[in-house]
């Protein structure tokens, strides 16, 4: 599924939506440029899910931890694992638990994720700073059938 955005407010409104469909243990990965508004995405889920706190890039601790929404949210920034992988981190741990996993950088981390999970490509448009285009893709019948209750509130 591709969606294209004019905007930061429509990139925080379609994760907030997408948020409205997360349970307990899903995994999403956001890739992107620097830029492209994978934190963006993952403060509009942060919205969606009732979390209040600020959500910043966890760029220096690897993971933050938000508990104060419908569901706790697991946001992880594994670009300083590149070249060396996850290690004893205890992804696994995360991915078990009762919230939801958000992974930005997950290339560097590939052999410790489940094969079942969200994919969420962002991109720049050349031509408008503000513009992306969004791809979603689903690893695993319960994201293909979150993609498509997606598919039908972002009509």
């Amino acid at each position: 599924m591709e969606l294209s955005v004019k905007n930061v407010g429509e990139t925080s409104e379609y994760a907030r939506l997408l948020s409205s469909l997360l349970i307990p243990g899903d995994i999403i990965l956001l890739n992107g440029d620097l830029g492209a508004g994978k934190t963006t995405f993952t403060k509009g889920l942060a919205a969606g899910l009732g979390i209040t706190k600020n959500v910043k890039s966890p760029t220096f601790n690897l993971i933050k931890e938000y508990h104060d929404g419908r569901l706790p949210l697991f946001h992880m920034d594994l670009y300083r694992l590149e070249g060396i992988g996850a290690g004893d981190l205890g992804l696994e741990e995360y991915f078990n638990r009762d919230g939801v996993s958000v992974l930005e950088w997950s290339q560097f981390v590939t052999e410790d994720i489940p094969s079942d999970h969200l994919i969420i490509n962002l991109e720049k448009d050349d031509k408008h700073d503000d513009w992306r285009k969004i791809e979603l893709i689903a690893r695993g019948p319960h994201y293909e059938q979150l993609l498509n209750r997606f598919g039908e509130l972002a009509v």
